[in-house]
């Protein structure tokens, strides 16, 4: 078995004698095991955890966005699950706490919360920018917007971390491509200038031929370094934004 399981079903079942189970298989939590060979990654962890939970956890905050595909998140980070209190296990945080059906993603397997909900975990729990990198990215995967969220801000306004998400949750662009363009756009509008326009496109006879982010009506733009094209197509990219009166 290369993925999580509960062992005692294994017994019962008649899939595994205890003796195999001990020799061949790793003790994740109390019993929950994987094949010695298995790769432990992500996705394994949170299955155990939400076996763990006797099935009855959903998974949550920055383990549901590595789950969507967001890249930034610690492999080494605690599994996060919401289910009922259990004994404190390394690895994992639980969180007992209303979640609602219209919250959990419908395909996910395990468990775990949709892009809206895991928006809001994010922006309520991280610090300002952690939070921004990682719902940058969310967006841009599952296609959620500020908009999106506000809902779940009404639903829980009483929650923990509620009133602090709002900025979060509002800056969030899914056209920032990179963890550093979310920080230098975070710092642009912190600067209290207008939120600029992400992903601009100036033309389409050359390729990747876009700014990262800026104020197209005055035609200023900013990027974040190293360049993103070959040094060549820099070349050109730039001297078309000359010629059309860029900055």
């Amino acid at each position: 078995m290369r993925e999580p399981f509960l062992g005692s079903e294994a017994i019962t079942e008649g899939t595994l004698t205890r003796g195999a189970l001990r020799w061949n298989y790793t003790s994740l939590l109390p019993d929950v095991y994987i094949h010695k060979d298995a790769r432990i990654d992500t996705w394994a962890k949170a299955q155990a955890a939400w076996l763990w939970t006797g099935r009855r956890g959903v998974i949550a905050g920055r383990t549901a966005a590595a789950l969507a595909g967001v890249k930034p998140i610690d492999p080494r980070a605690p599994i996060e699950i919401i289910a009922p209190p259990r004994r404190t296990q390394p690895g994992i945080i639980v969180r007992n706490e209303r979640i609602d059906g219209d919250e959990i993603d419908p395909d996910g397997v395990p468990p775990r919360t949709n892009a809206a909900r895991t928006a809001f975990d994010i922006a309520r729990r991280l610090p300002l920018k952690e939070a921004i990198v990682v719902l940058d990215q969310l967006a841009a995967i599952a296609d959620i917007t500020p908009a999106g969220v506000e809902p779940l801000q009404h639903r829980y306004q009483g929650a923990r971390g509620t009133w602090e998400a709002r900025d979060a949750i509002r800056m969030m662009d899914a056209g920032s491509r990179s963890p550093e363009e979310s920080l230098l756009r975070l710092s642009l509008l912190q600067s209290c200038l207008p939120p600029p326009q992400t992903n601009i496109e100036i033309s389409e006879e050359l390729w990747d031929a876009a700014i990262a982010m800026g104020w197209p009506d005055a035609r200023v733009g900013v990027e974040w370094g190293p360049h993103r094209r070959p040094v060549h197509l820099d070349v050109k990219f730039r001297h078309l934004l000359y010629e059309r009166g860029w900055i």
